[in-house]
């Protein structure tokens, strides 16, 4: 299985690899996203360790359990051949209707296929209130290409 645009990347090329996992993890789709990992892909998210399709699938599934209304924006950092940093922010609430929004960075390593087989996300949550949000486009789908990005936002 290919998953394009491959390594080495370009710029734009890690840009639009940015937007395609930015887009893909706003769908809030575990299996969906899952298959843009390799089927033995390894990540740290904060302090969990997960590896394997089936093992972010669950992960993922639980994470959207817990936050709720989910809107991610990503923003290529740097890149260099089979390797891209970007920094991200999300905004979600808990069940009791507190928002947060979490701000991270990561670092992914793809194969020639261009399936990611490494992820390291470190991720740290803010408390904000609701009239705090700056994410407004209609839930479980992509970024509109006219919302604001992190740099745009300020964030």
């Amino acid at each position: 299985m290919s998953r394009p645009p491959l390594p080495p990347f370009t710029e734009e090329t890690a840009i639009q690899k940015v937007r395609a996992a930015e887009d893909g993890w706003n769908t809030r789709d575990p299996e969906r996203i899952s298959l843009a990992y390799s089927e033995d892909s390894w990540w740290r998210n904060r302090s969990t360790f997960v590896q394997g399709r089936p093992a972010i699938v669950e992960f993922l599934t639980g994470k959207w359990e817990r936050e709720l209304d989910y809107r991610l924006i990503k923003e290529l950092w740097a890149y260099t051949g089979d390797v891209i940093a970007v920094r991200f922010a999300y905004e979600y609430h808990d069940a009791s209707g507190q928002w947060f929004r979490a701000y991270g960075n990561e670092n992914w390593h793809f194969d020639q296929d261009g399936l990611m087989t490494h992820r390291h996300a470190s991720i740290n949550d803010v408390a904000i209130d609701e009239s705090e949000r700056k994410f407004f486009w209609d839930a479980s789908g992509p970024r509109p290409a006219d919302h604001p990005g992190l740099s745009e936002l300020g964030l």
